[in-house]
């Protein structure tokens, strides 16, 4: 079968199940069986696939079938411009979840550089580590730490941390109960899924423990919130993600806990500690 006989096909398996990304999924899954950028898919649509290169591209097709989300499937998921590890025990970095990083550069004074001692930034419940890590790539001189309750997240984290060079620390931390610092910025990109909520069947492949939370989904940032003013110094920041229909009530409940609400960004919120 010629490459361009396979994309046909892939593609149109993808579309019967109802995939809209159909074929751009079909793309990427071979590009990524036959080591070869998407580019080169069009350029060399007659080319044959070996029987071996064929049986792997169906067999990652039989997969994304199964609604089991493309970044699994090859193994890694671009964010901010970089390449991150991810697998079932990490959340899929989103990329509205870039819009953290946005407006954590809003926060960070110009003359960062000559603050002593550094500003320190935890990111909780870290994941693959996206967030952090790019915090860190992005603003070098901030001293970074990676906090998961996931002992199997964390080894995705720190594997991205040293594949992509970036000098983090990293601890095991329900929260941020082990947390050793006192941090001048958090970033949380938390469970905020209501198990009642419509959503793709692609999450039902992702780690539970990352995507869902109680009381509508709130439980957990409002944990947060109760527990940040007390590691946070004075006029630190918290910059966390949720569903645009819980930013008031997040505002709300970050207001009780002496958080002065700066900025939303998509679905970034911006708080400052009074």
């Amino acid at each position: 079968m010629t490459i361009a006989q396979w994309l046909k096909e892939a593609a149109h398996k993808l579309r019967q199940v109802g995939i809209d990304s159909a074929k751009l999924d079909a793309e990427i899954i071979l590009a990524h069986t036959i080591r070869q950028p998407r580019t080169f898919l069009h350029a060399h649509g007659d080319d044959d696939l070996t029987d071996r290169q064929q049986e792997i591209a169906d067999a990652r097709i039989e997969l994304r079938l199964n609604r089991v989300p493309v970044a699994y499937i090859i193994g890694h998921k671009e964010f901010y411009g970089r390449r991150f590890i991810v697998n079932t025990a990490t959340l899929i970095p989103r990329p509205e979840s870039e819009a953290i990083i946005e407006s954590l550069k809003e926060i960070i004074p110009p003359a960062t550089a000559l603050v002593q001692p550094p500003l320190r930034l935890v990111d909780v419940g870290t994941g693959s580590g996206a967030l952090g890590i790019t915090a860190k790539l992005e603003i070098p001189e901030l001293e970074v730490t990676l906090l998961d309750v996931s002992r199997h997240a964390l080894t995705v984290a720190e594997t991205n941390a040293k594949q992509l060079k970036a000098s983090v620390t990293i601890f095991q931390s329900d929260l941020l109960d082990k947390y050793p610092f006192q941090a001048d910025i958090i970033l949380a990109n938390l469970p905020y899924v209501d198990h009642a909520w419509r959503r793709s069947p692609e999450t039902d492949h992702e780690p539970k423990l990352a995507l869902f939370a109680a009381d509508e989904g709130l439980a957990i940032i409002d944990r947060l919130l109760e527990e940040a003013p007390r590691r946070l110094n004075q006029s630190g920041y918290l910059i966390l993600e949720a569903d645009l229909t819980q930013h008031d009530e997040i505002i709300r409940v970050a207001g009780n806990n002496g958080f002065e609400y700066v900025r939303a960004n998509g679905y970034s919120l911006t708080f400052k500690l009074s």
